[in-house]
């Protein structure tokens, strides 16, 4: 008794070999083969470029999010002072600083003046937001202490104020300059409160990564900030940071314990989880999306493996008689169309991972084609297009991609293997 072949058994591989080895002429791959192999190519291209894309820019966006703010802000509830004036200061501040600092997780705690004020120089104007920090915390903030992209001595930040680059820009200064902060809350009077005006030097400029950052943001000494905006002995409200920003509501139940009574606080997650949520629901419709497109491609390999069984259909009937079972038919046709597939999905790979890994010179040439106008920072909040390689983002494309090819290849197949020798050759 004849030993039945195991599947895929290598004369199959040799049959759908020679299938796709043929030419059109000789009934071998169709155009329709060929359309459907490049369309996989762009769809699992398309498809792994947008998650590294996606993964790139929340990367950066939560990086210069967390690299220049607090990760939780406290301050206080508003109360009446001794002259019958609200105020939401907080009086000691450096004693809930330490306190702050104590709770587990929290890596720095550190007292804050915030102020608006105009800021002026070379006859230009500018609104910014001054944030008056102490020297020594200026110095553990990862995305202002930078210097990869700032200028100037950090040390020297005692002897004037740190702007943002988009700041310098607009008013048109550099290292050394003069910049004039104008602020309506200044001198009381017995004819009410004149404006504050003071001079101070440009002694660092940074980066943050943030366009509405780098344009609005100056850092002023702490002592400075209390006398500029009339805080004397006061703080407007405690930065925190944490050691892991993303499990940050873990730990806003002690910190709320250790400031005290009046403390109330607000998380990088309560200022930015719209958007961060917007844009993971975006992300999951751009997957949707892509994943339809890989599937319009693959259902491409259905109408060329088709036009090759019917091309093929005399071999059949031949195979049929030789002895060639069902099973052995639909296992030749399935190689064809899944090699397809296969093919497509390495080549679209390739592409994905060069486009993901040279994103930065693309982007510029295309930028450049676009005259610059491609990618506006300030409706971005980003400079530049990230992006970021991972091996799951990879692995799901592909998942996708061939399963997919797979699935469509088998309804051919079959076709292919229920069809009857007897019919094939009638008319051969």
């Amino acid at each position: 008794m004849a030993k039945t072949p195991p599947p895929f058994a290598p004369f199959e591989w040799m049959i759908a070999w020679r299938y796709l080895r043929a030419r059109r002429a000789e009934g071998g791959v169709s155009t329709m083969t060929w359309i459907s192999l490049i369309g996989i190519t762009l769809a699992v291209f398309a498809l792994i470029a947008t998650l590294a894309v996606r993964s790139g820019f929340r990367a950066e966006f939560v990086d210069t999010i967390l690299g220049a703010n607090a990760h939780v802000t406290v301050y206080y509830a508003s109360q009446l002072d001794d002259l019958g004036n609200t105020s939401r200061t907080i009086a000691d501040y450096s004693a809930v600083a330490e306190a702050v600092a104590t709770v587990p997780g929290v890596t720095r705690a550190a007292p804050l003046i915030k102020g608006q004020v105009m800021a002026t120089a070379n006859s230009r104007n500018a609104g910014v937001e001054v944030f008056g920090i102490a020297p020594g915390d200026l110095a553990t903030v990862p995305r202002v202490a930078n210097p990869d992209t700032a200028q100037g001595d950090l040390a020297r930040f005692t002897e004037g104020i740190a702007i943002g680059s988009g700041v310098a820009r607009e008013l048109g200064v550099t290292l050394g300059d003069q910049v004039r902060l104008i602020s309506p809350d200044g001198v009381r009077t017995a004819f009410g409160t004149s404006p504050r005006v003071k001079a101070y030097e440009v002694v660092y400029v940074f980066s943050a990564g943030r366009y509405d950052i780098d344009r609005t943001r100056v850092y002023m000494p702490f002592a400075e900030a209390q006398l500029y905006f009339n805080r004397e002995g006061v703080a407007d409200e405690i930065e925190v940071m944490v050691a892991s920003p993303d499990t940050v509501n873990a730990i806003t139940l002690p910190i709320a314990t250790a400031a005290g009574q009046r403390a109330l606080l607000w998380t990088w997650q309560d200022a930015s989880g719209g958007f961060l949520r917007a844009l993971e629901v975006e992300d999951n419709v751009m997957f949707v999306i892509l994943s339809i497109l890989v599937l319009v491609a693959a259902m491409n390999i259905v109408s060329g493996l088709i036009m090759l069984v019917k091309n093929k259909g005399r071999d059949i009937g031949i195979l049929r008689t030789m002895g060639l079972t069902e099973g052995a038919v639909l296992r030749v046709f399935f190689i064809c169309g899944a090699f397809t597939g296969l093919i497509g999905t390495v080549c679209g790979v390739i592409l994905g991972c060069l486009f993901a890994i040279y994103i930065d010179p693309i982007f510029s040439f295309v930028n450049a084609m676009g005259q610059g106008g491609v990618w506006d920072p300030s409706v971005r909040g980003i400079y530049r297009l990230p992006a970021e390689l991972h091996l799951t983002d990879v692995l799901t494309a592909v998942g996708l991609s061939l399963g997919l090819s797979f699935v469509v290849t088998i309804f051919p197949a079959r076709r292919a293997a229920r069809m009857n020798p007897v019919e094939a050759l009638r008319y051969e």
